[in-house]
């Protein structure tokens, strides 16, 4: 093992010297000549930063971080450079296709440092530091017991005890302390890097990622988050009134937020783990996913293969048996790993991974479903130019996947032999309520991360005050609050993988609005007829020509373009979700009519 992984390291840094010495830095005065050269190096620093950043989630080490660091340092350099070069070009008549890709490399880095050696190597560094803290982080209870992310999280899902679950939930929290100090030094540079390439701050430059104005950006997430707010409050009273009765008054208030920890879930942004607790008594049982999972004997391998039945099914040609080979399924017992899920373009237009701990659950079920999304979608733009390969915009990567998961209906179940018969309309309520706890449960937190962030960007959170903003914000958007004081010596959004990875969250925001407006135009290309939530279009190889005429398309379009392509409209809009949810916020608003709702 170490002689291998000795090779693979010392390979990994031929690659990236060779990478760097590839071609000259771009430094053309003509914009079509520099958006080439800079696009043949940055394919060539994205391939090698990909295998680094592979091995260092893979083999959690010192040395596999300082590689890591090593290639997001050099890219991160590069991407700079490149940035600067690019802005010599604002106000220059170009053509459409050249002012995108000029646009895209000044907004090429999430995490930006300043033309500065050093800051760029402190950046890589620290930022490697905390996504390696996260990754090897272990709770080890007074029997000495340790749990790592996989077991604890499997805690918060089963297990009922309001002590268990407080303990579990503040011992996965005592990663964040030690988070701090670096959590504060990387924003502190990449705000100064954003600031550099002529953007407020990093929020500022992480909403101009939508074709639109930064500000006008948030007033649109703003309006969407808005049109799902009365579903969203009577999810909230109901889920908190059944908590209630279930635990009782001096652990779950009659009114005021809900304690974190008691959703069934380690952040509290799915509550699909205490349906439970709060399905409706006059509906039949709804079906347990992870049983029939289990029952049918599905390893993790098994269930990857059902997912990719489902896109071959409309057409897509299966995966390359490379992903079968490289990708990582389970969580190894000889080393650490970050679990988190996540799906690989390693950039040869070959290679695809996906890097899961996959357990059989009906979330890691859909889960799959949502990271092969990536891998399909990545495929597809593969022919297009460098800077062209990606999502139309950042929420439309992590839309596709949870599009095709929506369509894992009782019906489509049946037919891949996991469930025995589909429920009656009668039982459609159960099935939504379970549905919302996942979806629209995890609405308002995809849309506060990032308004956290962005507050810490712009000053107006200073860093003393940052774990008191995060736990004011999760009141106010979803009515969830700390199990107990949390004060501003901890660090609890670090708990979180997107915040110390710097990974923006207001993708997963606009992902659960599109994935809505997606399914219900798919769900139109099959001819389905009927109430939309019933809809599943496997199968549908029409459904599949139109997704993949969108996916083909990439980032070489504005989004609104690539919106219309699928959909017929332009705006994005929370009517597919309300649609779908019709019958859920009839019986909701029946149950909550005596109770006191809000928070």
């Amino acid at each position: 093992m170490k002689i291998r992984t000795a090779l693979v390291c010392t390979a990994t840094l031929l690659l990236l010297g060779t990478a760097s010495a590839q071609a000259p830095a771009p430094h053309s005065d003509d914009p079509d000549a520099f958006v080439a050269a800079a696009e043949a190096e940055l394919d060539a620093l994205l391939r090698a930063q990909a295998n680094a950043d592979w091995i260092a989630a893979n083999f959690i080490t010192y040395d596999s971080q300082k590689i890591a660091a090593a290639a997001q340092e050099l890219i991160t350099a590069k991407a700079i450079e490149l940035a600067k070069g690019a802005a010599r070009f604002d106000g220059m008549d170009v053509s459409p296709a050249t002012a995108r890709k000029l646009e895209f490399l000044k907004l090429a880095l999430p995490v930006p440092a300043p033309e500065d050696t050093a800051l760029i190597a402190e950046l890589a560094a620290k930022s490697n530091s905390l996504t390696g803290a996260y990754g090897s982080h272990q709770y080890c209870n007074e029997d000495g017991e340790c749990l790592a992310e996989p077991e604890m999280v499997n805690v918060m899902a089963t297990s009922r005890d309001p002590g268990e679950l407080l303990e579990i939930w503040k011992g996965w929290r005592e990663m964040g302390p030690p988070m701090r100090e670096d959590y504060v030094r990387v924003m502190e540079i990449a705000n100064a890097g954003a600031k550099e390439l002529g953007f407020d701050d990093l929020g500022g430059m992480w909403r101009s990622n939508y074709d639109m104005e930064p500000d006008a950006f948030a007033a649109e997430a703003e309006r969407l988050l808005t049109q799902i707010q009365p579903l969203y409050q009577a999810l909230q009273c109901h889920v908190r009134a059944k908590l209630n009765e279930f635990y009782g008054s001096s652990v779950v208030p009659v009114d005021g937020p809900i304690p974190a920890h008691l959703l069934g879930n380690m952040w509290a942004q799915s509550w699909l783990n205490v349906s439970d607790l709060v399905a409706p008594e006059s509906s039949g049982p709804a079906y347990d996913l992870g049983t029939s999972l289990r029952a049918a004997g599905s390893d993790s391998r098994d269930m990857v293969r059902t997912g990719e039945t489902f896109f071959t099914s409309l057409g897509f040609d299966p995966l390359p048996e490379t992903f079968w080979e490289r990708s990582l399924f389970t969580k190894p017992r000889d080393r650490d790993v970050v679990c988190h899920a996540s799906a690989w373009d390693m950039g040869d237009g070959e290679d695809y991974r996906i890097k899961m701990c996959i357990e059989p659950t009906a979330e890691m079920f859909e889960t799959i479903h949502h990271e092969l999304g990536h891998n399909f979608y990545q495929r597809a733009y593969r022919d297009q130019p460098p800077l062209f390969r990606g999502g139309a915009n950042p929420g439309f990567h992590e839309a596709i996947g949870d599009a095709i998961s929506l369509s894992i209906t009782p019906d489509y179940l049946a037919q891949i032999g996991l469930m025995d018969s589909v429920p009656e309309e009668s039982d459609d309520v159960g099935l939504l309520l379970d549905m919302a706890l996942d979806r629209v449960a995890a609405l308002p937190w995809t849309y506060l991360v990032d308004q956290w962030r962005w507050g810490i960007s712009s000053g107006a959170t200073p860093p003393e005050s940052m774990n008191e903003s995060w736990w004011e914000l999760r009141e106010k958007y979803q009515g969830v609050g700390p199990p107990e004081a949390r004060g501003d010596s901890f660090f609890d959004p670090g708990a979180k993988y997107h915040v110390p990875a710097m990974v923006s969250y207001t993708r997963y925001f606009i992902a659960r609005i599109l994935q809505f407006q997606f399914y219900r135009a798919l769900c139109d290309a099959a001819g389905y007829e009927g109430p939309l939530h019933r809809c599943s279009f496997f199968g549908s190889e029409e459904a599949g020509a139109r997704l993949n005429a969108m996916l083909e398309m990439g980032s070489s379009r504005p989004w609104p373009d690539a919106l219309e392509s699928l959909t017929g409209t332009r705006t994005m809009d929370a009517t597919a979700i309300n649609d779908y949810f019709a019958p859920l916020q009839v019986w909701l608003d029946e149950q909550n009519a005596e109770r006191l709702c809000g928070w």
